[in-house]
């Protein structure tokens, strides 16, 4: 009895080192319209999984791109999909991806340069929701961001829920990862960026602030804002005036108000 246990807690532990495995060299990515950015950005796709019987709308498309690309397509019943989805409603497609690859600062700089543009980045203090992450990515990716920079620790990173709620966008944004978020505001000042935080607290509307040039926008998490170290660090705090009895936005909507302000001062 006790070898069969031990066989039974080795191949247990088995399993679980390569579940562990797999979480740490694989992701997945969820949704049509996600599948369908990620195959069209010519990202790796390691294989791509279809609900049985799926064969209407864009799925048709999805499935002709993966086969011209040559990737691996796998048909499975609902159940064993339904099983496999991490998300709720990942539209009959899941494809099998390596890790999301983060950049590093210079290269969301350098994007700006290879446009002939000047920066515009984007910082987030500690956001925790990935549909949050999904949408300020999404925001920020139409109103031309060039970059978004995320810390390592207490912060949710890129995954297959944020990837689904940006539609796709999460292919074409460049996102680095820092370990310390104030060194990552040093970094850009010293490149000549201007940076601006954003709290409640200020005297001054974003409207009525210069938000042209060089600029790095940081929105602080959903609950406490930015920590007092960020704020210090900003070069000037700008808010959003609040007419109702709530006195809070959702931290996506706050970055879309702020973003498309700078959009439509740069474009004038």
């Amino acid at each position: 009895m006790k070898n069969n246990y031990n066989q039974k807690n080795s191949k247990n532990f088995q399993k679980q080192k390569d579940d562990n495995i797999q979480k740490d060299y694989e992701d997945q990515i969820e949704g049509r319209n996600s599948v369908l950015e990620r195959l069209e950005s010519k990202k790796d796709i390691n294989k791509l999984f279809i609900t049985r019987g799926e064969r209407h709308g864009s799925i048709n498309k999805i499935i002709a791109i993966a086969k011209e690309r040559k990737v691996i397509i796998v048909e499975k019943d609902k159940r064993q999909m339904d099983e496999m989805a991490k998300t709720k409603n990942y539209q009959g497609v899941i494809a099998i991806v390596p890790p999301f690859e983060y950049c590093q600062i210079d290269e969301i700089l350098e994007e700006a340069k290879s446009k002939g543009e000047d920066p515009f980045v984007l910082l987030l203090d500690g956001i925790e929701d990935p549909h949050n992450l999904g949408s300020i990515i999404r925001t920020a990716e139409t109103a031309g961001v060039h970059g978004i920079i995320i810390p390592k620790r207490r912060a949710v990173g890129v995954n297959s829920t944020v990837s689904k709620v940006s539609a796709g966008a999460v292919e074409h944004m460049k996102i680095a990862k820092v370990t310390n978020l104030s060194d990552a505001i040093e970094t850009l000042k010293k490149q000549g960026l201007w940076i601006c935080g954003t709290d409640i607290n200020t005297d001054k509307y974003y409207y009525n602030q210069d938000l042209t040039g060089p600029l790095g926008i940081v929105i602080g998490n959903e609950g406490n804002g930015m920590s007092e170290k960020i704020r210090k660090n900003c070069d000037f705090l700008v808010k959003i005036p609040m007419k109702g009895k709530v006195t809070s936005l959702n931290a996506s909507v706050s970055t879309g108000i702020i973003l498309y302000e700078g959009v439509k001062q740069r474009i004038k």
